[in-house]
């Protein structure tokens, strides 16, 4: 589920080459343009069409579930809680009702607290700052409250995958993968300083989501991130791979919370979506550094350097 997208469609490519039979659930119009060329099963409708949820359901073994709605600077928080929330639950209802073997949720690493000691945090520290995340935030560990409460009370055989910024090739227009694009032809002349961000490679993310469906715990969480990078490193990556000029000038964290606060402002003046806002500001440098050796652990899973990832993303986009 969730199969156009950059995750899902990665997990659904792997899926097929190991040589699953696969069968993908979207929008009518949705863009397939990432697995094309695959040998699916196409199953179309809306998170709310819970008939036909059931029968794309009905006799499958394992939903990869990588629906979500990632836009953090929404004035209009409903979307977030319509597609992440309530549209959830109804693709839980279902695979309950048709009693699929494994129900492997696509969380965020947003979802993870901060550790009290100052080391890297794990699955196990308490989120507590929810309400410096904004709606975003707040509807995705509701999501994952979700989960764990049917796990808990319905049986359900979820296990919940918190994921980190995804990058790496074929790449058909995630914005994050903008940013790599951008900064590979040499159009990024500033970077944000201070700002840093767990990430991950498209392949690794993908390789662990099928390794949870046959090794991981159910009702257990599993952080999905092989490093901590700063938007610095992230940029002069994806340059230095282009053949073009890194960015030379940092952005200071105070100029950033100015310009996310005008953001806000501008939002509610011209009644607009703004993309540069408080909380996306906020969201760039705010989350902790992580600790994934439970995935290892547990999972087998051994990703490989992210910065790799980025590197193979810009020759991508550079070849496009």
């Amino acid at each position: 589920m969730g199969a156009s997208g950059f995750l899902g469609s990665h997990v659904t490519r792997q899926l097929v080459e190991r040589g699953d039979d696969v069968r993908v659930w979207i929008r009518r119009s949705s863009s397939t343009r990432a697995f094309d060329e695959l040998p699916v099963q196409r199953h179309y409708g809306d998170l709310v069409d819970d008939a036909a949820l059931r029968q794309a359901m009905r006799g499958v073994d394992t939903v990869f579930y990588c629906v979500v709605d990632a836009r953090a600077w929404l004035r209009d928080p409903a979307p977030l809680f319509a597609t992440n929330v309530d549209g959830l639950r109804h693709a839980l209802d279902a695979a309950l009702e048709t009693g699929v073997r494994r129900f492997v949720f696509c969380s965020t690493v947003g979802t993870i607290g901060i550790s009290a000691d100052g080391r890297p945090a794990d699955e196990d520290s308490p989120h507590t700052w929810g309400h410096l995340g904004g709606p975003y935030i707040q509807a995705r560990v509701a999501a994952e409250e979700l989960v764990l409460r049917y796990c808990r009370e319905r049986q359900l055989p979820g296990i919940i995958m918190c994921v980190s910024t995804t990058y790496g090739a074929p790449d058909y227009g995630s914005p994050h993968g903008r940013m790599v694009s951008e900064a590979a032809r040499g159009r990024v002349p500033v970077y944000f300083a201070n700002a840093s961000m767990e990430v991950v490679g498209i392949a690794d993310a993908a390789r662990a989501f099928l390794l949870a469906a046959g090794k991981g715990r159910l009702g257990e969480r599993y952080i999905i991130s092989e490093r901590y990078l700063s938007w610095k490193e992230l940029v002069t990556t994806a340059a230095e791979a282009g053949g073009a000029k890194p960015p030379r000038f940092g952005i200071p964290l105070a100029v950033m919370k100015v310009v996310g606060r005008l953001g806000d402002v501008a939002g509610r003046v011209l009644r607009r979506d703004v993309v540069m806002t408080t909380v996306s500001t906020r969201l760039m440098h705010f989350m902790p550094p992580l600790d994934h050796s439970k995935a290892t652990r547990e999972l087998d899973w051994h990703p490989s350097p992210a910065p790799a990832a980025i590197r193979a993303a810009a020759q991508f986009y550079l070849d496009s």
